[in-house]
């Protein structure tokens, strides 16, 4: 796994963060003590889910009222029907970082 450092963990609140990491635009959430990193478009609107709000562990985006669960990126209800890619977090030092390069796979979450 290759790590990279996408912010500060005193950034977090209980909004999404949208973040620029490398080439990846990400929401980071911070969920009580735990922190997910999903990409921050809307696989529906093209629309940024750091704008949306966050219930339970899911995230949902404003426009059109999909929402994503965070720990899979799956679409839980229309009209997005195309998951979300979801990323491996760690918090080092202070440091939320992300694994860019090993999206999670839903499956093996099943």
């Amino acid at each position: 796994m290759s790590f990279v450092d996408a912010c500060e963990l005193a950034e977090l609140t209980d909004l999404p963060l949208g973040v620029e990491v490398g080439d990846a635009e990400l929401a980071i959430v911070k969920v009580g003590e735990e922190i997910f990193a999903i990409t921050d478009e809307c696989s529906h609107g093209k629309v940024p889910l750091s704008e949306g709000d966050v219930v339970d562990c899911s995230i949902e985006c404003y426009l059109h009222g999909s929402a994503f669960d965070l720990r899979t990126g799956a679409a839980l209800n229309l009209p997005a029907t195309e998951p979300v890619p979801v990323y491996p977090t760690r918090v080092v030092d202070g440091m939320v970082q992300v694994d860019l390069d090993n999206p999670i796979d839903p499956a093996a979450l099943a």
